[in-house]
């Protein structure tokens, strides 16, 4: 077996890398490659597209709760302003009450 010197070793490097160069032109020209190429794009993209609007849902929804919670604490903490309301206005009547009797 006999061992390529360096100007052997040069000449099939040199080939190999043509070689390569062409293999990468037919690729670069090759009309399925461009079009495989285009539709995974746009699969991509379409892909892209459904995952923000799944985002904006889950926005969309979480901001509708965040109201409702909103809307049912001001409602709570109105009730709960009546029902104080009421107690103050029924401990009123009755000091009232003590105090006509008191009186009389």
């Amino acid at each position: 077996m006999r061992t390529p010197n360096f100007a052997q070793r040069l000449s099939m490097s040199n080939a190999a890398k043509k070689a390569q160069l062409e293999r990468a032109k037919r690729l670069a020209d090759d009309p399925e490659r461009a079009q495989r190429l285009r539709s995974r794009e746009e699969i991509i993209a379409a892909r892209n597209h459904r995952i923000a609007e799944r985002v904006a849902a889950r926005r969309s929804a979480e901001e509708r709760e965040a109201a409702e919670l909103a809307a049912r604490q001001a409602a709570e903490a109105v009730a709960r302003a009546a029902e104080r309301h009421a107690r103050e206005e029924a401990e009123a009547r009755r000091l009232a009450e003590r105090a006509k009797r008191e009186a009389a």
